[in-house]
């Protein structure tokens, strides 16, 4: 059964590789969103396996830990796992301590610890 993704304020070279990588090794379809209350409302609708936030996001700079918060302080969408796409090892420290699970930079997006982490949530 097909599982969805939430992919959130990545630029659209960015967004088409993620999407890439998650449609050529998991059964998963790719939703896109582009500010935090999109984001939080497509959450809501679609419950989706994963959501995959950018730690900055491209559309306005706004802080995807912002996002983070307010998914993990919503009893409909706490219990979603959700990542921070960031090469920044502080960052990603800091989602794990707000809630997230470990997550991945984009110049580790091809590697087989990235597919791996990902696993976890998509199989």
């Amino acid at each position: 059964m097909s599982k969805t993704v939430l992919d959130v304020g990545q630029c659209n070279p960015d967004h088409s590789s993620i999407s890439g990588l998650l449609t050529q090794n998991f059964d998963v379809s790719v939703q896109r969103a582009h500010s935090h209350e999109q984001a939080v409302s497509m959450a809501k609708d679609l419950q989706p396996a994963l959501i995959l936030i950018n730690r900055l996001y491209d559309a306005n700079g706004s802080e995807g830990m912002e996002t983070l918060a307010a998914l993990k302080a919503d009893d409909v969408t706490a219990n979603i796992p959700v990542m921070i796409v960031s090469n920044h090892a502080d960052a990603q420290a800091a989602a794990i301590a707000a809630g997230a699970v470990q997550g991945f930079g984009k110049s580790s997006l091809n590697t087989p610890e990235t597919t791996a982490l990902l696993r976890e949530h998509l199989e």
